[in-house]
């Protein structure tokens, strides 16, 4: 039972969770130890929120999941786990998380209520919408990276980030989509209402103009955001990381026909693994060491 319960959680999408560091990253406060303490809380309690909304919403497609070619096989859908159990876990996480969100920072404790809150709304309701679905997905990613904006009493985080992780949410977001109607083909409305409102062409437009998007967003964030005081654009080094990351991502759902759970490709890849990881290190690297590089040299 336990077993299932930390199943349905899902840890691997816990993952999503580490976009909270985005403003101690970018607004250069990785290395104080108060701020990356905080920070690390918070990921945590947003894990232990974000797992608590996917038992709730595995009790509430329990049908659905049980005609789903990969769903059917998750703890509840499959019958290891009651769903009296799972929502009585559900409940008593959330007695347990909240106040402790709150406890850390009260704006925090705010917004990860809000994202349970919007999430809890999606379960029930908003997924069945078409578009409205996938920008909820979005929203979350939104949620998770102004969290982490009072763990670190933030001064220098752009706007810009706030843009480009929309974008690229939509664009996992769409890509998903594209897996599902492709893999449940004439059973994909009895697993998701909104799917029947999907196409391929609408949804091939949206990544496209979503990925163009994404890219010009980045592109502009590097060069004109306030805060980087990189007055020589060196942080557009870092562009290439990411042209090649949403290529890769394109290239996987479109060629291999992969995409279904983002979290998985992130994690089996390699070579997007290396690219993130790339990006990851150019930009500290031009936040953190160039900077104190020059400093030396004056």
């Amino acid at each position: 039972m336990i077993i299932g319960l930390i199943k349905t959680m899902r840890p691997k999408q816990w993952i999503k969770n580490i976009f909270v560091f985005a403003p101690l990253v970018f607004d250069k406060k990785l290395l104080e130890l108060h701020y990356l303490g905080r920070t690390i809380a918070g990921f945590l309690l947003l894990c232990a929120v974000s797992g608590t909304v996917y038992i709730i919403n595995d009790v509430a497609d329990v049908s659905k999941d049980r005609q789903h070619p990969k769903k059917r096989e998750r703890p509840i859908a499959s019958g290891q786990l009651g769903a009296g159990t799972a929502i009585g876990a559900a409940i008593v996480i959330l007695l347990v998380a909240l106040p402790l969100a709150f406890l850390l920072n009260p704006v925090f404790g705010g917004i990860a209520s809000g994202y349970l809150l919007i999430q809890l709304a999606y379960s029930f309701w908003l997924k069945n919408t078409v578009i409205i679905d996938v920008m909820i997905i979005a929203s979350g990613f939104i949620l998770r990276v102004a969290a982490g904006i009072p763990l670190v009493n933030a001064e220098r985080f752009s706007p810009w980030l706030f843009v480009c992780m929309m974008l690229g949410a939509l664009l996992v977001g769409f890509g998903k989509r594209r897996h599902e109607l492709i893999l449940l083909k004439e059973n994909a409305n009895a697993h998701r209402q909104s799917l029947e409102e999907y196409n391929l062409t609408l949804l091939d437009h949206a990544i496209t103009i979503v990925t163009a998007s994404t890219l010009l967003a980045y592109a502009l964030y590097t060069f004109s955001a306030k805060g980087l005081d990189t007055v020589d654009y060196s942080m557009m080094l870092t562009i290439p990381f990411v042209l090649y990351a949403i290529f890769r991502y394109l290239y996987l759902i479109h060629v291999k026909g992969i995409g279904g759970e983002p979290e998985e490709i992130i994690l089996t890849d390699r070579p997007l693994q290396v690219a993130i990881l790339l990006w990851g290190l150019s930009v500290v690297i031009v936040l953190y060491a160039l900077p104190w590089i020059k400093q030396l040299a004056q």
